[in-house]
């Protein structure tokens, strides 16, 4: 197996095999000599994968205990239950493009690499799949993305699947970045700051390549509170009353030469679950760490980095020069 061939297994290596499914990927690492760890959201695919994995003496030399099984949602709980502190190796077997808060996960686990250890991603990839499939593979801009932010970036391609092996993280300073020149009648309008309950914040990876809050502009009478309201539902299906959003601050910059005024509203209450209502503007909605804001890959739109600098000041270096005029303290994180 090519993976074997590019990570192979030193002594007392141990690897961490995310989405294992029935475990076959699992089973075939412990055969090459890693102690494995496999998790999957799924208890039906953790008690298959425990019932197909052998017993200690079997052929194949998967000795019992070389495989431990573990029932966890890689994106919602917490990774402290994870067995082993860091890891040689951290697998995706056809996984990935099933994780929705990708950034963020991504950044939990490249801590848990050990110094010369390896994040090794197999995806299909979305030209070699009909279009009804895309969503269980990954597109070249997608491939880019994950392969940022690494001192080296080994890619494989076999039969459609793309062997990514992916070390030395790295922690690249946040670019920003606009999406050309805007029509003038939409120089105003609003960004909504909301966070879930562990105080991570939305944020759109856009089509034009770039991380945005919930937001756009406002309809003529229409108040930026009301605008981030509306759009935050438009956008991501989340509903929230204008009583729960709070104006923070304006704040204006320029593009090509216009000056762009932006609402900064903090929206401290909503329900639902975030969803793609817009294809044609955002691919996925995420939940990231404030500290991770620094180091995002693929860089910020401007107008929405400067409102999280307002949320969170002090959290992003070297924004572009901006005029901020605070209307109420922003509510607590």
């Amino acid at each position: 197996m090519l993976l074997a061939s590019r990570v192979p297994a030193r002594a007392g290596a141990v690897a961490l095999d995310v989405g294992c499914g029935r475990g076959e990927l699992a089973r075939h690492l412990a055969a090459t000599g890693y102690r494995v760890d496999a998790v999957d959201y799924s208890p039906a695919a953790i008690a298959a994968a425990q019932e197909e994995t052998p017993a200690h003496g079997d052929s194949d030399g998967v000795a019992d205990g070389v495989v431990t099984y573990v029932h966890l949602d890689i994106e919602r709980d917490p990774l402290a239950a994870l067995p082993q502190p860091a890891y040689d190796l951290i697998t995706f077997r056809l996984s990935y493009a099933f994780v929705q808060d990708r950034t963020r996960v991504l950044h939990r686990l490249r801590e848990r690499l050990r110094p010369g250890g390896a994040l090794c991603v197999i995806t299909p990839v979305a030209g070699a799949v009909p279009p009804g499939k895309r969503g269980i593979a990954l597109d070249e801009e997608e491939i880019a993305l994950l392969s940022a932010g690494w001192d080296t970036a080994e890619r494989h391609d076999a039969e459609g699947l793309a062997l990514l092996v992916l070390r030395g993280p790295l922690r690249t300073p946040v670019t920003y970045g606009n999406r050309g020149k805007p029509a003038p009648h939409a120089l105003t309008g609003a960004g909504a700051v909301v966070t879930d309950e562990t105080g991570r914040v939305l944020l759109g990876r856009s089509v034009h390549g770039l991380c945005e809050l919930p937001g756009g502009k406002n309809a003529g009478g229409e108040s930026f509170v009301r605008a981030a309201v509306r759009e935050l539902e438009e956008e991501t299906g989340l509903r929230a009353e204008a009583a729960d959003a709070r104006l923070v601050a304006m704040v204006m910059d320029e593009i090509h030469g216009m000056p762009r005024v932006t609402a900064a509203v903090r929206i401290t209450a909503y329900t639902g679950a975030p969803v793609v209502r817009e294809p044609e503007l955002v691919r996925r909605w995420e939940w990231h760490e404030v500290a991770d804001l620094p180091a995002l890959a693929g860089g910020l739109f401007v107008p929405s980095a400067h409102v999280l600098e307002t949320v969170w000041p002090g959290s992003l270096p070297g924004l572009p020069p901006v005029h901020r005029y605070h209307v109420v303290e922003a509510a607590p994180s």
